[in-house]
């Protein structure tokens, strides 16, 4: 009897939390993505300048931006993947809705910005691989501005700005 009554306050504390928890992720997604757009933009703009310029790639300065870029993009994706399974809005919504019913907003946030945003994180990871092979700083640059430059307006181009703004 006594397994039961524990089994009861487990289930109710786990239902409980798991809003709490979603609340917790949602406010984490949201705010830590102005982080991500904000470090993506000082990656390209470095890159583009040292690429004007035709500056040696620094270890210190141009090596860690990309590289804090890159890890805030990853670590993003991985606050969102968890999101997308906890929110009522991702996953769920589906399950619910089936991919036919979803209304547009709907479809953005279950959908389109969870897909688009893998691919700008992969671009991202390509546009960082891809400059470890180069010797020279004019590629390096070059590889960081074109692939970190695509991931960032695919992350603009889905961001669901109507929840961001209100």
């Amino acid at each position: 009897m006594a397994g039961f009554f524990y089994a009861e306050i487990l289930v109710f504390l786990t239902i409980k939390n798991m809003k709490h928890m979603y609340e917790i992720i949602y406010n984490l997604h949201s705010f830590f993505a102005y982080a991500v757009l904000a470090i993506l933009v000082i990656a390209i703009v470095n890159a583009v300048s040292g690429l004007k310029s035709k500056r040696i790639f620094n270890l210190e300065k141009d090596f860690r931006i990309s590289l804090f870029a890159l890890i805030l993009s990853h670590l993003q994706l991985t606050v969102g993947v968890i999101l997308y399974f906890v929110s009522p809005k991702g996953y769920n919504a589906i399950m619910e809705l089936g991919m036919s019913g979803m209304p547009s907003a709907t479809r953005l946030l279950a959908v389109e910005h969870p897909f688009i945003n893998i691919i700008a994180v992969a671009l991202i990871t390509v546009g960082w691989s891809r400059h470890k092979k180069f010797m020279e700083g004019d590629k390096k640059f070059k590889s960081i501005a074109i692939f970190y430059g695509i991931g960032l307006i695919l992350f603009l181009s889905r961001i669901p700005w109507g929840q961001w703004f209100s």
